[in-house]
């Protein structure tokens, strides 16, 4: 993104990618062998993309919104019930009739902070007072930025089931409680919230590799040089960057270093002490099944109830029991998840033939498994089968019948089921400590305090060094594939 927006500027502009593709995270694959599938293998949907920067660029990126927004089995009747949200909702299913209300007003008071705040992303950073006489609503202002979201959503309903399809975009990649003092938790809300002012998390046509070739495209129309296998050793902070290519080293001087990789790992390649990073706190796993499994409730269709997120073990009460469990070093039972079926939405990234077979793809989300859990284990791949196993469990207690029986199998007969723990992110993909977001999200605006007495400062992309700026999850609005980081580095370099 930033390479676009600089090159379409007149700026020259080398783009050097470790790997031998562009997209870090934000890649499809064929991750089973003689399957024609093309799964997005990390990132999944899109939400944080603003639709002026597709404009601005003429990238060609299709967003698909899914038909349903949730489905979520009542672990209390074995999910023989569960809440349906979206066209048809199924509040009383579950007993929660009473909390339609309070739902409906919890998400209209959220849209007050969320509707203001979006288009500021790609503006330079405002200050807190600025940003809260914006909203202008001091008590959603309150209930989202000042006090633990975890008091807004047990103030707005009572039902565990309702609370903790309400509490989940909280700890999504975000080790914490409901009710931590620190908010780390409603920073995470926000931002889930946040995208188009409204929300919506989108499924990507073609697979999230489709969003990473459109903006490579953008790039190099634009005139921007991309080298992939290019790894960087190191940056001076005079602009001087050395890199391996070809199995040769080079070295390039810039004007402007836009880094974006985690700020441990750019201070690794400065030669500083790298800062600490919050861990990652998730597990990841791909399915390809032979077709969708059949629920225990009888009044919803699978085709509803994976047409959106699909919670599994997410009540309020299992939520926080899990982060205890977690906390104390053992894996949660049962462990928190949510589904996503992108083929539902989009059965392009399928051959024909498994169109017509009825084949889908499955993304499961494990909550609250910190890094810990497998950075510290002797043998990482006892830990990734555990994990992994926690997650089959946690599907087939909601399930009519086993989710094994509905997979499908690759050419070589195993099961077509892939994990991706904390580990295996920061292996591949440079990912601190497994963290999805380059380490803590922060609030999308400075405190009153702050220094903003530079462009980079100003649009949050600074580091201690004037030459080098963050341009990706780590900037001050990073985070998720949004291209927001990569903008408002550009902004900076170019001193808008």
């Amino acid at each position: 993104m930033a390479a676009a927006y600089l090159a379409r500027a007149g700026r020259r502009v080398r783009l050097l990618e470790r790997l031998d593709h562009v997209g870090g995270a934000a890649v499809s694959a064929h991750a089973f062998d003689g399957v024609d599938a093309r799964l997005s293998r990390y990132a999944y949907l899109v939400s944080l993309l603003p639709r002026r920067i597709i404009d601005d660029l003429g990238v060609r990126v299709r967003l698909l919104r899914r038909r349903y927004s949730s489905y979520t089995p009542d672990p209390a009747t074995g999910g023989r019930t569960g809440l349906l949200i979206g066209p048809t909702s199924t509040f009383e299913a579950i007993g929660a009739g009473a909390d339609r209300t309070g739902f409906d007003e919890f998400y209209r008071r959220c849209r007050e902070v969320t509707t203001r705040l979006w288009p500021t992303l790609l503006e330079p950073l405002r200050t807190r007072s600025d940003a809260r006489r914006l909203v202008g609503d001091d008590a959603a202002w309150r209930a989202m930025i000042d006090e633990p979201i975890g008091t807004a959503i047990t103030a707005a309903v009572s039902n565990d089931v309702v609370r903790g399809v309400m509490a989940t975009d909280a700890l999504i990649g975000t080790f914490a409680r409901l009710d931590d003092p620190a908010l780390t938790q409603n920073v995470c809300f926000l931002y889930h919230l946040l995208g188009g002012g409204t929300g919506d998390w989108d499924v990507p046509i073609g697979g999230m590799g489709a969003v990473t070739g459109a903006l490579a495209a953008a790039a190099s129309g634009f005139g921007a040089e991309i080298t992939t296998s290019a790894e960087v050793l190191a940056i001076d902070p005079d602009g001087e960057v050395t890199y391996r290519h070809d199995d040769a080293e080079h070295r390039v001087h810039a004007e402007v270093v836009l880094a974006n990789v985690t700020p441990a790992v750019l201070a690794r390649l400065l030669g500083e002490t790298e800062p600490e990073t919050a861990p990652g706190a998730q597990v990841k796993v791909n399915l390809m099944l032979k077709r969708l499994p059949r629920l225990r409730d009888s009044t919803v269709e699978p085709e509803q109830a994976f047409g959106g997120t699909f919670h599994i073990n997410e009540t309020y009460g299992q939520l926080a029991a899990a982060y205890a469990r977690a906390g104390d070093g053992a894996i949660p039972d049962p462990l928190p998840c949510e589904i996503y079926c992108h083929s539902l939405t989009d059965p392009s990234i399928l051959s024909d033939d498994l169109r017509a077979a009825g084949a889908q793809t499955l993304t499961v989300f494990g909550l609250h498994t910190p890094h810990r859990l497998a950075a510290d284990a002797a043998n990482e791949n006892e830990v990734r089968d555990a994990l992994t196993s926690a997650v089959l469990d946690s599907l087939n207690s909601v399930l009519a019948e086993p989710i094994q029986d509905v997979l499908m199998a690759d050419a070589a007969g195993r099961l077509c089921v892939e994990a991706k723990t904390t580990v295996d992110l920061e292996r591949a993909l440079g990912m601190t400590a497994g963290n999805i977001f380059h380490g803590a999200l922060s609030w999308p605006f400075a405190e009153d305090d702050e220094p903003l007495d530079t462009p980079a400062r100003r649009w949050g992309v600074a580091t201690a060094h004037e030459r080098i700026l963050l341009c990706g999850s780590g900037s001050r609005r990073g985070g998720a594939v949004s291209g927001i980081g990569g903008h408002n580095a550009a902004m900076a370099a170019l001193r808008v």
